[in-house]
């Protein structure tokens, strides 16, 4: 890491007593690659218990070819990562090229128009990823850079990851924690430098979009807008708040400023959480922990 000048830093690691190398050929790895972050998940499908958390913050990267070569040095340090025996391993990307798609109007085929409707994109160094979101009925389009995909391929040769797209994620993950509300929230999701917004009603889809987010007001700015476009009421409506934002913290006393009904969201009920998780809080890390309902 040295020669390069990139460094990455881990700022949290958790690991279950109950994880075992040994057994790796039983687990689930999540990975969750962004191009300031990176985690991981390992977790045990039977009972659906988390093992072993990690979170690491990259450097500030201006090109693929240096993200591709701060994850490159960080697998090889890594204990596990390199490892291509498990069960399963499903990897999200983090980017702003994507696009939904009812299920009712996909086309394998035509993932490169869905695209152009939303984004800018590269054919020549780019590739194109169909995720399904089996709760919202339909699909996330994507597009990731070839070499990133041509990567993990080599990484894992004998072991194709499942790929999906961070937006896909946490729709699947909001909706099936809104199952069990009987009114209609807007569900956020504060990620490190995004917003993401999203309403559902019922088993229906309603909203969905990110923001990149330059200063704290931003947040406020946009969720205002939403909950303007979608006639709620910033005294009244309910706001179910996920992400890196402490209770205490001067964001949240500025959200709460401004909505008056914030609570945070839980720990997702799908999965089970062993007592050394009691020092992550709740409402972090949902993005993550959502990769699991994807197939």
């Amino acid at each position: 890491m040295q020669t390069t000048g990139l460094q990455y830093k881990l700022i949290r690691k958790t690991k279950d007593e109950l994880f075992d190398e040994e057994f790796i050929h039983q687990y689930h790895l999540l990975l969750n690659i962004g191009t300031r972050d990176f985690q991981l998940l390992v977790i045990e499908p039977v009972a659906s218990k988390v093992l072993l958390l990690e979170d690491f913050v990259l450097p500030s990267l201006t090109s693929n070819e240096e993200l591709l070569l701060i994850l490159d040095q960080l697998f090889d340090s890594h204990a596990l990562l390199r490892a291509g025996f498990w069960k399963k391993i499903k990897v999200a990307f983090k980017n702003q090229k994507f696009v939904q798609v009812p299920q009712a109007l996909y086309a394998e085929d035509s993932l490169a128009d869905y695209l152009k409707f939303n984004a800018n994109i590269d054919s020549a160094n780019e590739t194109f990823v169909a995720s399904s979101n089996k709760r919202a009925q339909a699909v996330t389009v994507f597009a990731i850079n070839k070499d990133l995909r041509n990567w993990l391929a080599k990484v894992y040769p004998n072991n194709a990851p499942v790929l999906t797209h961070q937006s896909a994620a946490l729709i699947e993950g909001t909706m099936e924690y809104a199952k069990s509300r009987t009114d209609n929230p807007l569900y956020i999701y504060v990620d490190r430098f995004k917003l993401h917004i999203i309403s559902c009603k019922g088993e229906q889809l309603i909203y969905y979009n990110q923001f990149a987010i330059k200063q704290f007001s931003d947040y406020i700015k946009y969720i205002m807008l939403v909950m303007k476009s979608l006639s709620m009421d910033q005294q009244t409506s309910q706001i179910v708040l996920w992400g890196y934002i402490g209770k205490n913290s001067p964001h949240y006393h500025e959200f709460y400023k401004y909505i008056n009904n914030v609570a945070f969201g839980s720990q997702p009920a799908y999965l089970s959480f062993g007592y050394v998780f009691d020092e992550v809080q709740d409402h972090h890390f949902f993005d993550l922990y959502s990769i699991h309902l994807i197939d």
